[in-house]
């Protein structure tokens, strides 16, 4: 009933507000007659304290229209609003004075007694005010009761679980009603009012339920992937939206402020246990060093330039064919403000001789070879350029490497070029072939020579051309998500954890190895689709549709790490293995490899596949128009 009547009160006519203040001076006034003559009734009235209180309820009067302090809306009281009142009752104050001046000045009497005047000053600054702010906190009080808020169970009952409550507790429309924890020393008790509850109990679903609980928020730090997952899948089934605190570090001026708990990203349930990176390795093999990354400016290249850049080289190069991105990439770098030079080129790596003017300037001693095309339909469409740049562009950065001494050539693979069914994976296994050929003929002649490397990772989250920020755009557009086949599966990596990698192999790499890495557990991308969903708050085939536009040219069900002939061998690394793999000989690859040129003259696509085909004997095209040459 009060609420309701709450909600209907609007701002109270000032009339109304003259009126209230009037009543409160004019209390205030007899309280003064009342203090000054001990609350003596025969002494007010041979005082006339009925007139005195009338004159300074007159003089508020003037006072109040005066000063204006009616215009405040009360239930917004504030600061101002106390500099308004005061000014009123000093106002007052002045004016009674004066009358009392004035008719002390014909008749030798005070019309108000000074002591009534000073304790009706001060009684009235506080009634006025404090009358006031009473209603502001009544109107608080009861919007809080009139917003439904959402019940917030908090994981983790540490430091930086309780300073979550504090922040949520400040919100008007979010209470915390639960935390869940891992310490049974802790469970049972109450934490700033809130009850601890076991994060093990086998009826945790029931406690969500009980509670009512519509948000959940992590707050742990560094919590377990496997642990991560599960809580976030009872959340899930449970209709419970997660979310979760940044770490301390990022933490806005060390506080912890509302907007800055976020979301859990889907991202943030396809990692795995921190990777710890062998820094004194990478710092050895980068610092002081002239170091060049090709495809600079794409996911996986700039995020090698920003991770070299920690290990202090000389200087970077960077070289990329995408105006725009490399652009911004030069914008981020020069936020970065840091001592060490860089010099972005725009540049296609097939352009040998731009390539060889480029190394005779700067005559790198690393090089990171990240560019390449990696669109498996696009490249399926377009053979021509995947054998133009990812064979005959990785060829000839190859062979500048040699010619100009580079110490450590790394390539990034894929782990598409693993039985490749599609144009795009069978030429990156050519340029796996051409650079470990390259390795072993150089072996074979010097114990001193360039260092061919080759890395090779699945899926990159967050990378060009990822699934997820596909479906991320299909959810927000309404849906729906187009999955290609309920079956297919992929491995996925962070894109700064597959960097981390690179450097590391890059260090540990003697020449000539590929080097594979542990990718975890494949993912059913259904699965994903479905998470991602539920992530958005919404229901998969109820909210947003799920469609299954069949398998793209090319297009694997599921990736391999290793081709049916290679083994692996452990590394000092226990995210990084060495592929043990059949070696072509150099002349013969090479020949193979000089013969594309003729075919892309004579754009002749059939052919250039064709010799794929015969390079490399396990590439079976997989949905393709280029399965006719299988047949053969």
């Amino acid at each position: 009933m009060i609420t309701k009547i709450i909600r209907r009160i609007k701002i109270l006519p000032r009339w109304v507000i003259i009126m209230i203040d009037l009543f409160f001076i004019s209390l205030s006034a007899l309280l003064g007659y009342l203090l000054r003559f001990n609350f003596s009734i025969r002494d007010l009235e041979s005082n006339n304290a009925d007139q005195g209180v009338l004159l300074y309820s007159a003089c508020g009067l003037v006072s109040i229209l005066v000063t204006g302090s009616y215009r405040g809306i009360i239930r917004y009281t504030g600061i101002q609003d106390s500099a308004r009142i005061f000014f009123m009752v000093g106002l007052n104050l002045i004016l009674i004075a004066s009358v009392n001046l004035l008719n002390f000045y014909y008749t030798q009497h005070n019309l108000v007694p000074y002591s009534v005047i000073f304790i009706a000053f001060f009684s009235s600054f506080l009634l006025l005010f404090n009358y006031r702010l009473l209603v502001k906190y009544f109107f608080a009080y009861y919007r809080n009761q009139i917003v439904e808020k959402s019940n917030i169970v908090i994981y983790g009952a540490g430091q930086s679980g309780m300073i979550t409550k504090q922040v949520i507790d400040a919100s008007s429309n979010m209470r915390v009603v639960g935390f869940l924890e891992d310490d049974v020393n802790k469970i049972g008790k109450f934490l700033g009012g809130a009850k601890i509850y076991s994060n093990g109990d086998q009826s945790i679903d029931n406690l969500f339920k009980e509670l009512n609980v519509d948000e959940l928020v992590i707050t742990v730090k560094d919590l377990p992937y496997e642990k991560k997952t599960d809580i976030v899948e009872v959340c899930l089934r449970n209709q419970v939206k997660v979310r979760a605190i940044p770490p301390i570090e990022k933490w806005v001026k060390g506080e912890l402020s509302l907007n800055q708990i976020k979301d859990i990203r889907i991202e943030d349930l396809l990692g795995r246990e921190a990777i710890h990176l062998s820094v004194e390795n990478v710092s050895r093999e980068l610092s002081g060093k002239i170091v060049c990354v090709t495809g600079a400016a794409g996911s996986i290249g700039s995020e090698i330039v920003i991770q070299v850049l920690s290990f202090r080289p000389k200087k970077v190069i960077l070289i990329d064919q995408d105006e725009s991105a490399l652009y911004e990439l030069e914008r981020e770098l020069s936020k970065m403000q840091t001592s060490i030079a860089f010099f972005p080129y725009l540049a296609n790596i097939t352009n040998k001789a731009r390539m060889k003017a480029i190394f005779e300037v700067h005559k790198p001693q690393i090089v990171f070879h990240a560019a390449a095309y990696k669109h498996v339909p696009m490249m399926e469409g377009n053979p021509h350029e995947a054998v133009l740049c990812n064979i005959l562009g990785t060829k000839a950065l190859a062979d500048l490497s040699v010619e100009f001494h580079v110490e450590k050539f790394v390539m990034v693979s894929t782990d598409k070029a693993v039985n490749p069914t599609n144009v795009m994976g069978c030429s990156k296994r050519v340029a796996e072939i051409y650079v470990q050929s390259l390795n072993s003929k150089l072996e074979a002649v010097s114990s001193t020579h360039t260092l061919f490397v080759t890395t090779r990772f699945g899926n990159v989250l967050g990378s060009n051309g990822s699934v997820i920020p596909l479906f991320k755009k299909q959810i927000q557009e309404g849906g729906p998500v187009t999955v290609t086949h309920p079956q297919i599966t992929r491995y996925f990596m962070t894109i700064h954890e597959a960097c981390q990698l690179v450097l590391e192999a890059g260090a540990m790499g003697k020449g000539g190895e590929i080097f594979i890495f542990d990718m975890g557990r494949s993912v059913l991308i259904l699965d994903l689709a479905k998470k991602m969903i539920r992530l958005s708050g919404l229901e998969p085939d109820k909210d947003i549709e799920i469609v299954f536009t069949g398998l793209r040219e090319g297009e694997k069900l599921y990736e391999e790490l290793l081709n049916d002939k290679e083994n692996t061998l452990p590394t000092h690394h226990n995210k990084i293995m060495k592929a043990r793999i059949r070696e072509t000989p150099y002349e013969e690859i090479n020949k193979y490899i000089e013969l594309f040129w003729d075919l892309l003259e004579d754009r002749n696509e059939l052919k250039m596949v064709a010799l794929m085909k015969e390079l490399v004997p396990e590439f079976k095209s997989n949905y393709s128009r280029y399965e006719i040459l299988d047949n053969n």
